[in-house]
């Protein structure tokens, strides 16, 4: 893949897992902040696509939920749903996202690279919905301590994600190397 030069081919694989990514949303256990597999399908995108295509694929997602497709958990799409309390996370995937297209760029693909990268930005992705759902819980219901929102918004989810982390890792350049993904 050229610098500049995005290809039908690579088109067709960001739709792809921005489909995957949307897939993985309606896979949900119901919560104040629902269980879905979501950050899976960030992992999944990046890790297979490469940290271009990958973010791509999950700025595709996020631009399907915005336009109201119901791509987002509990089949839900929207404007109103990224700037709800919750909205930070979503928005966080992109964060995640980028941060891994970032350490690509740093330490290449290798496997320690990809893992470090996938924990990084899921931190950054937690904190990033964090603050957002304390600003926007403030404007809508009152305020709630950093510490609280953690308690209730990702302390819960850490041993799920980290699980994700570990599923996405074992099956990443299998699956790149199954679809022919340079």
């Amino acid at each position: 893949m050229g610098k500049s030069k995005i290809t039908v081919r690579d088109m067709t694989f960001i739709g792809l897992f921005a489909v995957v990514i949307a897939l993985c949303a309606w896979l949900s256990i119901p919560a104040p902040i629902p269980f879905t597999m979501q950050t899976f399908g960030v992992f999944m995108a990046v890790g297979v696509l490469g940290g271009r295509r990958g973010s791509l694929a999950v700025f595709v997602y996020l631009m399907l939920g915005v336009l109201g497709l119901p791509v987002f958990a509990g089949f839900q799409g929207g404007i109103g749903r990224l700037l709800g309390m919750t909205g930070g996370y979503i928005v966080g995937f992109q964060v995640a996202a980028l941060t891994m297209w970032l350490m690509e760029r740093f330490v290449g693909k290798k496997r320690w690279g990809l893992a470090l990268s996938m924990v990084l930005g899921l931190i950054l992705c937690y904190l990033f919905g964090t603050v957002w759902f304390v600003v926007v819980h403030a404007q809508q219901m009152g305020p709630v301590g950093f510490w609280t929102a953690l308690s209730t918004c990702v302390i819960p989810y850490i041993i799920p994600d980290l699980v994700k982390i570990f599923i996405a890792l074992s099956i990443c350049k299998q699956v790149a190397k199954a679809i022919r993904i340079s």
